[in-house]
C-alpha cells in the first residue's frame, strides 16, 4: 500500500501495481458500503464504462493520479485498522462526523473529489496515530 504512493513520487506506477490497488480499493469500498458514484469520485471520476471495467479487473492503464488516489485510500484504510481494534469500528468511522474535519465525516470530505481531500483525511489519521 505505501509502496504504491512511493512509486508515484519517483516514477510511473505499473499497470500491475494499479490493478492490485484497484482490487484492494473495491474490497475497501464494500467494507465502507460505498455506492458506485462515491467510489467513482474517490477514483477521480472515470467514465462509467472505465469504472465498470476496473471493477471487472480489465482495462486498467496506470496513471499517477489513479495510483496516488489508491495509495491514499489504502493508507486511510490501514491507519484505521491500526487505530481501531475492531474492524467494524474502523469501517464505520469513515461515515461518522468528525470535529477535526469541520464536522464532516471523512467520506463527506473525500467526496470533494480532489486528491487534497484524500490527503487531508490521511494526514489527519497519521497525526492521530502518531504517524510520520
Amino acid at each position: 500500500m505505501l509502496r504504491l504512493v512511493a512509486v508515484t513520487r519517483t516514477k510511473k506506477a505499473s499497470a500491475d501495481q494499479v490493478s492490485a490497488g484497484l482490487r484492494a480499493f473495491f474490497r475497501i469500498a464494500d467494507l465502507w458500503k460505498l455506492n458506485n458514484e462515491q467510489a467513482m469520485v474517490l477514483l477521480g471520476q472515470p467514465s462509467k464504462s472505465t469504472f465498470h471495467n476496473w471493477k471487472k479487473g480489465t482495462g486498467v492503464t496506470a496513471s499517477v493520479d489513479l495510483a496516488t488516489r489508491l495509495g491514499y485510500v489504502l493508507g486511510i484504510f490501514r491507519a484505521l485498522e491500526i487505530l481501531y481494534q475492531q474492524p467494524e469500528m474502523a469501517d464505520r468511522w469513515v461515515g461518522q462526523p468528525n470535529l477535526a474535519l469541520g464536522g464532516q465525516s471523512a467520506l463527506e470530505r473525500m467526496m470533494g473529489g480532489q486528491i487534497t481531500d484524500l490527503a487531508r483525511v490521511r494526514d489527519y489519521l497519521d497525526s492521530v496515530r502518531g504517524g510520520w
